[in-house]
């Protein structure tokens, strides 16, 4: 009964042996000879700053909430596409869904924008 997943677990605990295995031998093949050049962030051959360059302190949390704001959306995207693809075939059941989706979304939408999420200032 089980049968035809055992393709699927094996390729599961294959993926685990492989990740598990190149985890522990990395240390122990890797390079040991480190100094402060290797060690240091890479800028395009320019020094690192401690500090941002804009405004001269922290970096503003408004770069990252925007990052993850057009992940959310653009996962939206991905949810939409084959609905828009099979909207016949998925009916009545299909534009409820739908509709409950996008209502989801949307109330993340409104409760970012009355956060404040999406001001620059």
């Amino acid at each position: 009964m089980l049968d035809p997943y055992i393709p699927l677990v094996l390729m599961f605990a294959l993926a685990f042996a492989f990740a598990a295995f190149s985890v522990t031998i990395a240390p122990l093949v890797g390079p040991r000879r480190y100094n402060k050049a290797k060690l240091d962030a890479y800028e395009c051959g320019i020094e690192p700053s401690p500090e941002p360059v804009v405004g001269g302190g922290r970096m503003p949390v408004a770069y990252y909430l925007t990052a993850m704001l057009f992940i959310l959306f653009d996962i939206e995207m991905v949810f939409l596409y084959p609905f828009a693809v099979s909207a016949d075939a998925l009916g009545l059941f299909g534009v409820v869904e739908i509709v409950l989706f996008i209502a989801t979304v949307g109330f993340a939408y409104i409760y970012v924008w009355r956060r404040g999420g999406l001001d620059w200032n």
